[in-house]
């Protein structure tokens, strides 16, 4: 057990990861692995795309770290968290099994829920309203190729930053938000998601799909998407009093082996 590990974990009411595409070589699952063992919740939400079945398809990559992905979040059922899982686009195989129990995690399809202070929350992956993903399956196909090779180079970055001593930091996702047709595409999908919160009745909506961790209103309806785990490495937690945050983990991890001796900090990064 690390120095890190021994730290008293922080409680939330609930937490909403999403976009973790285990399976992939782009999956933060080490810093993953980290953010569970430093949060506790009583209501966990998976908000898809947990493991790419895309991927897989293709090409088996499956690493200890994404096992250990899976066993601590089984082991956060078996506490008492309750845990709902809602499949995305790249883990649809997973909706045949909506309205089950399987080792004590829930699958729907999507789901209601309550905050702290009263507010009703829709918690939906997103990709229906996805128009590329709807309608042109192929194209999305393509864009998830070309998506692959940037976190290649990603990766590459980030291990050179590693080797200097610097933080992990999103070379792809600096790139997407600087791409005038992506922040479109971001707005239009934004904007389509919250019009789904207002049909529905609810005061707002908890997503993910686009890898873009946010908080906003959007004509009057609570937006929040908990971002991935790929690129910004982000998730969304309510407190015991109702509020909604997002954690930046790598930011936060990087911050609390600044804070420790040089020879400790080497041995909690290990």
């Amino acid at each position: 057990m690390t120095v890190l590990e021994r730290f008293t974990p922080a409680r939330h009411r609930a937490i909403f990861i999403s976009d973790v595409h285990l399976g992939t070589r782009g999956c933060q699952a080490e810093l993953l692995l980290d953010f569970l063992r430093h949060n506790e919740c009583d209501h966990l939400y998976l908000v898809g795309d947990i493991v790419d079945g895309w991927r897989l398809k293709r090409w088996w990559y499956w690493p200890q770290a994404h096992n250990d992905v899976v066993q601590k979040i089984l082991r956060k059922s078996r506490k008492g968290a309750q845990v709902v899982y809602i499949p995305g686009n790249h883990d649809e195989a997973a909706r045949q099994y909506c309205h089950l129990t399987l080792g004590g995690v829930r699958v729907e399809q999507d789901a209601i829920h309550e905050t702290a202070d009263g507010r009703k929350l829709l918690v939906i992956h997103g990709d229906q309203f996805d128009g590329i993903v709807k309608y042109a399956r192929w194209l999305a196909i393509l864009g998830d190729w070309a998506y692959s090779a940037a976190l290649r180079l990603n990766t590459s970055y980030n291990l050179a930053r590693r080797k200097m001593g610097l933080p992990y930091w999103s070379l792809s996702a600096y790139l997407k938000h600087k791409v005038k047709n992506a922040v479109q595409y971001i707005d239009n999908y934004e904007h389509a998601v919250a019009s789904e919160a207002r049909r529905r009745g609810v005061d707002g909506v908890v997503c993910g799909h686009i890898h873009h961790a946010e908080i906003r209103t959007i004509d009057g309806m609570l937006y929040c998407n908990d971002g991935d785990w790929v690129e910004s490495c982000t998730a969304l937690v309510e407190g015991f009093d109702g509020r909604l945050r997002i954690l930046h983990w790598a930011q936060e991890h990087a911050t609390r082996l600044a804070r420790l001796p040089l020879s400790t900090a080497a041995v909690a990064a290990e």
